[in-house]
């Protein structure tokens, strides 16, 4: 599941991608295995520090970041 990230909240990507010209003809964010075709990928700060657990973050053209929440809760481990 996609969230944009915001200073204080998340938003569903309906919201605001519905009018953006580089959505789907869903006005959804064109993404597909894994892959934002209308941005790119940010580095993590799970990349520079192992330890730290984040889930993959993306910057759209329109500038807004967006995070694939879905998979990220999918990698944590189960707590015992």
């Amino acid at each position: 599941m996609l969230v944009i990230l915001m200073d204080n909240q998340l938003l569903s990507p309906h919201t605001v991608c519905q009018t953006c010209l580089m959505a789907d003809q869903s006005g959804k964010p064109r993404w597909q295995s894994g892959k934002l075709y209308c941005g790119r990928a940010i580095r993590n700060a799970s990349d520079r520090n192992p330890t730290e657990q984040q889930p993959d973050q993306f910057e759209c053209q329109m500038g807004f970041r967006i995070a694939d929440i879905e998979e990220f809760t999918e990698r944590q481990s189960p707590i015992v």
